[in-house]
């Protein structure tokens, strides 16, 4: 693991806040540069050189006026772009979100101490919890470390929504609560949920003024476990947060008229630190976990919640996550964290076992009618029925890793990065317009740009790949070529020079001005590119961590990757909808590992 310190003395997680710089507004000519660029693979000569005409038109017509707007809005806001991300890019979705754009993964405890074993949940997940209240202390006392680039502080605001955090569905646009204060900004919640069986209980994480110890909360979960397998099943009330946005918004009204009982329910839910769910469910190895943190039981996770702490029946783990209020980043960071501790105490508990007189847990009670139940049915159907469509797998290349791949002198995210370009190139036998997670921390409230890997010299590194009349020498220099464009974009795209971002910021401002929408969004050139969430490819690094991540792909005839980088290995999850005739996951993920090996052989690795 990087860091064994995550508790700084010095400074406070939130202290550079205020000093981070403004998101900056890149230029139009450079904007438009790169577009040209990045849609060249997927054009002919005619199709470029309309495409080119285009963004010429828009260039000197009306995206200079818009972009005067643009640049008047950045001189207010500190981040031109932080609302309106939030809203197109999650808020106004309607689709239901709980599949669709949550993240979900294992934890990784189980390498260490904590294999699959039956009749561990509720003494591992005691533990496990355990950690997770130190963690939200640690952030309530502004004493998790600083995030840097070097010496230079990232952006840390993320944080503050992991705890007490939740997204409300509205008719037309869903809004965030978020209940997080730190010590010095006075209190916050700081009571659990916890869901089995489709029912729910509340339990506060601090008594006296202590954290419950993991005794103290082996308690609680036992006493709610044992009452969910002895008595009946509640009526899974959560099971409504996979519905469409809108409909799951007028269900919501529903019940708070039923009863106003249910609307502090609701609020209880909303506002508790996260959701602990006791799943019945017993995964037996990364793949299925990962599976069922995405598409597991729906009556025992909160969609809408900013964490889902999921304990399986057989001590295993797993998280399920509202994306909208934060990226991958902060959840590695916890879980880390978590990790590093488990590991530490060796999976156990050596303190005290000593239990004080806590409150018992309380059961919320929604109060439903038939027609909730009805909603709740429905539900369920249309969930399970999405949730069988992905196909998903998980899988640890282990011939090398980042230490191999550093000794060749590549960068070990660019290398995945090509690999993955080759692999669709193979299987397609066309270029795959793809989409890849470039971090904009270094500004204030920065959160992603798009960094798109399917560059013009990928795509003829790829061609020369698979024409056997070029040598091994001009392989070579091919794919160095493409390394090189691939980092230097990489690194334009974090010191926030990508135009993705901005094209969107443009697009938000003609649509408010209640301008037609300019011909660069209508030209079939935008969505083939990739353009309006439309990448076949949607990947992912999260880091070089023990730390495992998934989500759905955002097109159906898409790919969703996730991977994370070790010194020896290199493990990759792929999602596909296997209601999609021409996509496989599994084809996918072994020609990526082939690929491996041949670019490390074109490396002169020729032993692997």
């Amino acid at each position: 693991m990087e860091h064994t310190t995550f508790e700084s003395t010095e400074e406070r997680t939130f202290q550079y806040q205020n000093s981070l710089p403004p998101l900056p507004v890149p230029s139009l000519d450079e904007s438009f540069k790169k577009y040209l660029d990045a849609v060249k693979p997927f054009l002919n000569k005619e199709e470029y050189r309309r495409t080119f005409e285009i963004v010429k038109k828009f260039e000197h017509g009306i995206g200079k006026e818009l972009q005067h707007k643009l640049l008047e809005r950045a001189k207010v806001k500190k981040n031109w772009l932080e609302e309106w991300w939030l809203n197109s890019a999650y808020l106004d979705v309607r689709m239901p979100t709980q599949l669709n754009f949550n993240v979900g993964g294992p934890t990784p405890f189980l390498e260490h101490y904590w294999p699959p074993k039956e009749g561990t949940q509720v003494e591992r997940g005691a533990i496990a919890v355990w950690h997770i209240f130190n963690f939200w202390n640690l952030l309530r006392r502004e004493r998790y470390i600083v995030d840097k680039v070097g010496e230079t502080p990232l952006d840390m605001n993320q944080f503050r929504m992991l705890f007490s955090t939740c997204k409300v569905p509205g008719i037309t646009r869903d809004s965030i609560t978020s209940y997080f204060r730190t010590e010095r900004e006075g209190d916050c919640p700081s009571h659990v949920v916890v869901m089995c069986r489709g029912r729910i209980f509340t339990f506060n994480a601090v008594h006296d003024g202590h954290i419950l110890t993991p005794p103290e909360i082996h308690r609680q979960l036992a006493y709610i476990q044992k009452r969910c397998h002895t008595e009946s099943n509640g009526p899974g009330v959560s099971a409504l947060t996979t519905e469409e946005r809108t409909r799951w918004a007028k269900i919501r009204e529903y019940l708070i008229n039923l009863d106003p009982k249910n609307v502090s329910v609701l609020e209880t839910i909303q506002r508790s630190l996260f959701v602990i769910s006791l799943d019945d469910a017993s995964p037996e190895d990364y793949c299925m976990i990962t599976l069922l943190t995405l598409t597991g039981d729906p009556t025992i996770r909160w969609g809408d919640k900013s964490y889902n702490f999921l304990i399986f029946s057989n001590g295993t783990f797993g998280t399920n996550c509202d994306h909208s209020p934060f990226d991958g980043i902060v959840l590695i960071g916890m879980n880390e964290y978590v990790d590093w501790k488990v590991m530490e105490n060796e999976g156990l508990w050596k303190g005290s076992h000593k239990i004080r007189d806590i409150p018992w847990p309380e059961e919320l009670v929604f109060t439903v009618d038939l027609k909730v139940l009805d909603d709740i049915r429905l539900a369920k159907e249309q969930y399970q029925k999405q949730a069988s469509d992905l196909q998903l797998i998980n899988y640890a290349f282990t011939s090398f890793g980042k230490k191999l791949v550093k000794e060749l002198k590549l960068h070990p995210d660019t290398l995945v990065q090509l690999a993955l370009q080759l692999a669709y190139y193979k299987l397609h036998r066309r270029p795959g317009c793809c989409y890849e997670t470039a971090t904009t921390r270094m500004f204030y409230h920065g959160r992603t740009e798009t960094m798109r890997s399917c560059t013009i010299e990928a795509v003829e590194w790829c061609q020369a790949m698979l024409d056997p009349a070029v040598t091994p020498h001009k392989r070579q220099q091919l794919m160095l070529k493409a390394f090189e464009r691939h980092n230097k974009l990489m690194s334009e795209n974090q010191n926030g020079k990508g135009f993705d971002r901005h094209l969107l910021g443009l697009q938000i401002l003609a649509k408010e001005q209640g301008l037609p929408v300019p011909e660069l969004y209508t030209d079939p050139a935008f969505t083939r590119s990739g353009g309006g969430g439309n990448f076949v490819l949607s990947t992912s690094l999260l880091g070089y961590t023990n730390v495992q991540g998934a989500a759905v792909p955002m097109v159906h005839n898409g790919y969703g990757v996730f991977y994370r980088i070790r010194n020896d290995r290199i493990v990759v999850v792929c999602t596909a909808w296997k209601s999609c005739p021409e996509t496989d996951a599994e084809k996918l993920l072994q020609t990526v590992f082939q690929n491996f090996y041949a670019m490390a052989q074109l490396m002169g690795r020729a032993q692997l």
